[in-house]
């Protein structure tokens, strides 16, 4: 038996050592035990010399058989996917551009060594920074922006001169304001001590003239025909939408006045009495139409119809309707034509 030599001489690996590495993963019974076997015990034959011992199988060539053939003289082997033909191609400079622009939203620099900091992300002060450097990146990239930067340079002397031509403005002239607004632009605003405020003002009365005026020329503009119905439908979802306006705008008339005086700019309120007239021409347009819708109907109904005719009922309704939006326009404007 083998467990009658002395193992201390390595000659020789007991029965229990065999049994644990047995009982471990398949995988690597064979690897393990090829590594740790101790060379064969020389048992002395009868002869008097050793018996050979016998070959060690190769560890990769487990299953016995051959090993696989290498591969032919000047092969490459590749860990890269194969090439498909498509038109997209990669650029190094979208990833170097993202990864930048990463580290500046999330606040992260990347030290000389390879280490990351968190020297400029501290809480959400770092994370607006950082999102404040990302803008900042992608506006210099953008021509946009860049077109606006050389307006700024070429245009610097006269822009100036602008300037003060702006705080200086004063009119009550409704034509030259808007005139001198379509000449304002954005890039003014970069100067320092440009006045916004007054920009601004001259925004916001420039708006409210283009707003009316609008108003007015499609209230001149609208045309006053049949079938009655139809158009008073449309011209009291209308007025409710221009009253809504207008009555917004006096209840504030006061302190946009005095806001606009602060910046020199009067403007002329006098457009909302041009809007309530061209509605009261629009209501007695309408009234006009009704009554003649009326008496064409009286006209074509014989005497003995006259008060149960379907036609006289609807023209009388259809007049009810004209006065009563008449009447809507009436109270809206304060007055009346004849």
């Amino acid at each position: 038996m083998a467990l009658e030599k002395d193992s201390s001489r390595g000659l020789l690996v007991t029965k229990s050592k065999w049994s644990s590495l047995l009982s471990e993963h398949p995988k690597t019974i064979l690897s393990k035990a090829v590594l740790e076997q101790p060379p064969t015990p020389l048992f002395l034959s009868r002869g008097g010399e050793p018996t050979p011992s016998p070959p060690l199988k190769a560890i990769g060539n487990i299953g016995g058989g051959p090993p696989p053939p290498p591969p032919p003289f000047g092969a490459k082997i590749s860990l890269r996917p194969k090439k498909t033909d498509s038109k997209l191609k990669r650029s190094t400079q979208i990833g170097n551009l993202y990864r930048r622009l990463k580290s500046k939203v999330e606040g992260t620099n990347n030290n000389p060594n390879g280490k990351k900091s968190n020297g400029i992300r501290s809480g959400t002060n770092g994370g607006k920074q950082g999102m404040a450097d990302a803008l900042a990146e992608i506006t210099k990239r953008s021509a946009y922006f860049r077109k606006i930067e050389e307006d700024v340079e070429k245009y610097t002397n006269p822009i100036l001169e602008l300037k003060s031509s702006i705080s200086c403005f004063e009119t009550k002239d409704k034509d030259k304001l808007l005139k001198f607004h379509k000449n304002v632009e954005l890039v003014l605003s970069r100067f320092e001590g440009f006045p916004i405020k007054k920009l601004e003002t001259l925004r916001i009365s420039s708006s409210l003239y283009i707003k009316f005026d609008n108003i007015i020329n499609e209230l001149r503009n609208w045309k006053i025909e049949s079938p009655m119905g139809q158009l008073l439908d449309k011209l009291d979802r209308y007025f409710d939408k221009i009253k809504r306006e207008v009555e917004t705008l006096e209840r504030t008339k006061e302190e946009e006045s005095m806001k606009f005086k602060t910046h020199n700019v009067h403007f002329d309120f006098n457009i909302l009495i041009t809007i309530k007239e061209s509605m009261v021409d629009v209501s007695s347009s309408c009234m006009e139409l009704a009554l003649k819708e009326r008496r064409e109907a009286y006209n074509k109904v014989g005497e003995e119809n006259k008060r149960t005719s379907e036609r006289m009922k609807s023209s009388s309704k259809i007049l009810w309707r004209a006065f009563e939006f008449a009447f809507r326009v009436y109270t809206f404007a304060g007055g009346h034509d004849d």
